[in-house]
């Protein structure tokens, strides 16, 4: 199984997700997507397996969220946020071949192992 994880390492609740999952024995890729952001197809490939709409992975209490951007605006407009400002992308997000989670709290990504 294909394991990888959107990670920011300074952020307390990625660094304990991704410990999890090595406690577990599990070596999951480890990107680090601040660096390496997604692009909007790799967004769009994220919410389907993560099953929920584009405002449950945007941080909106960031500095980045666009003027007048709220929770009810078209999926575009959010993906094209989250796409232009990966700092509002919420993490960590653990992907697999067929479902993801956000690590909020961190056991969430156990559903999917």
């Amino acid at each position: 199984m294909a394991l990888t994880i959107w990670h920011n390492p300074r952020c307390s609740k990625s660094r304990e997700t991704l410990a999890l999952l090595q406690a577990r024995g599990l070596a999951p890729t480890v990107r680090l997507y601040l660096e390496d952001a997604p692009t909007r197809a790799e967004l769009v490939a994220a919410l389907a397996k993560l099953g929920r709409p584009a405002a449950d992975l945007l941080r909106w209490k960031e500095a980045e969220v666009p003027a007048g951007l709220t929770r009810t605006a078209p999926e575009a407009e959010i993906l094209d946020a989250l796409a232009a400002h990966p700092r509002l992308i919420e993490r960590p997000l653990v992907l697999t071949d067929s479902a993801a989670r956000i690590g909020r709290p961190p056991e969430a990504v156990l559903e999917i192992l």
